[in-house]
């Protein structure tokens, strides 16, 4: 007795390699005998002319490329929108897929095609999950906006740090802590040099000072020991009115100019997304505040489409790999190639979370440093270990849709105590 196999749908199989001005596209339908090449220049009218083309053809079809940059943004939402299905091909698949079918490292759009179209029939696809669509294209605009700024104010920082305060004021880095106090940058705009303080007396370098450093405890000893400071500066002798001065305010107002734009940022975030749950039971979990919730929601959009949190985990690049070849067994660690952003968000996280009191993240970071407490090889696993515990748990309260526990694993979900065996890294 012979098993009838059910025949499958035939399939139109589209690759497109895309390009900033035009995308190179190869087609493979069913009853054609070679497959059909085309160049897809970035325009609206040959985006419809592409989409009545392959409605025409009148099978259902399946389209594949290679995230470019943000260039294949606006070729993908009106494809999707056209009702196609869309998948997704990791660059670093195609690259080395190109260099086993070729024998070659080049890279050219035909060749790209063609490897993304033999992926495609192979299943070696990821889903695309379209910001825009998906109701994310908001959170990441803010989320990258605000990074574009800090990365902005740290250069700004820097230059500061080690250009400007070296020369004309070096003694005052001492009271620059943290860029979130800006009282220091509005100080340094009225007395960029230790000579403007130095020709005043005590008492009008005080009355004048009072009000541009804002509130400080015991403002009165901090402005004397600024102003003692100053009677000795190193700084070089530049005159008030001199290019050198007023180019070091401008950058010292451009600095204050970015730390206001940061807060606004920060503000406008928190009101954009002041009704999300999901937004809400992040900041929960200790060391996650508005803009790391912000970053998590804009790299991963909902993290209910991971079905385990091993898919998270490998999203994020926070899963595990090891290098084996016969009898080499190599170290396990990081595998990386997951969303590099996501992974330093849950970072930064875990290194405020270890320092708080009561919560299990700490608790595992001490269960880790208990074995070799000076090793900072064990110190840095330790961080790894929270990091990716934290990405566990944030993949679990947005799922469950339940609210963050300090101590969840102290009792079983039956409301057994929990056994005492060792706790999985």
């Amino acid at each position: 007795m012979s098993l009838v196999q059910p025949t499958q749908p035939s399939t139109v199989l589209v690759a497109i390699d895309i390009a900033k001005l035009r995308h190179d596209v190869l087609i493979e339908a069913p009853g054609w005998k070679s497959r059909k090449r085309l160049i897809l220049p970035n325009t609206a009218v040959e985006f419809r002319l592409f989409a009545d083309f392959l409605h025409g053809l009148k099978h259902p079809v399946r389209i594949v490329f290679e995230a470019t940059g943000n260039y294949h943004r606006p070729l993908a939402h009106f494809l999707q929108a056209e009702g196609f299905h869309l998948e997704l091909i990791a660059s670093l698949a195609v690259a080395r897929t190109r260099e086993a079918m070729h024998n070659s490292w080049d890279k050219n759009d035909p060749k790209d095609a063609q490897v993304l179209l033999h992926l495609l029939k192979t299943g070696v696809t990821q889903h695309y999950h379209d910001p825009l669509v998906n109701q994310i294209h908001d959170f990441q605009e803010l989320s990258l906006t605000y990074a574009q700024i800090s990365l902005e104010k740290t250069r700004t920082q820097h230059r500061l740090l080690t250009h400007y305060l070296p020369l004309y004021f070096p003694e005052i880095e001492r009271y620059y802590h943290a860029t979130r106090s800006e009282w220091l940058l509005a100080f340094l705009q009225v007395f960029p040099t230790p000579a403007l303080i130095a020709r005043l007396s005590m008492e009008d370098f005080v009355q004048q000072a009072w009000t541009v450093v804002g509130r400080k405890v015991s403002k009165q000893r901090l402005l004397e020991d600024i102003y003692r400071t100053a009677q000795s500066s190193i700084g070089i002798p530049v005159a008030e009115d001199s290019e050198a001065v007023a180019m070091f305010r401008v950058v010292l107002g451009e600095m204050i100019r970015l730390c206001q734009l940061r807060d606004q940022l920060e503000q406008r975030a928190a009101l954009h997304l002041k009704e999300n749950v999901d937004f809400r039971r992040l900041q929960q979990m200790p060391g996650i505040g508005p803009i790391l919730a912000l970053t998590i929601l804009a790299e991963a959009g909902d993290l209910r489409r991971f079905n385990h949190h091993r898919q998270f985990l490998k999203f994020c690049g926070l899963d595990l790999s090891t290098q084996q070849s016969g009898q080499f067994r190599g170290a396990t660690k990081l595998s990386k190639y997951g969303n590099a952003r996501l992974r330093c968000a849950f970072w930064m996280a875990a290194t405020v979370a270890v320092r708080l009191r009561e919560n299990s993240f700490r608790d595992k970071f001490e269960r880790y440093l208990r074995r070799d407490p000076a090793s900072a090889d064990r110190k840095r696993m330790a961080y790894v270990a929270v990091a990716a515990k934290m990405a566990r748990v944030a993949h679990g309260i947005i799922k469950t849709g339940t609210d963050f526990r300090c101590f969840y694993e102290a009792a079983a979900p039956s409301g057994r105590a929990a056994s005492p065996g060792p706790s999985r890294p």
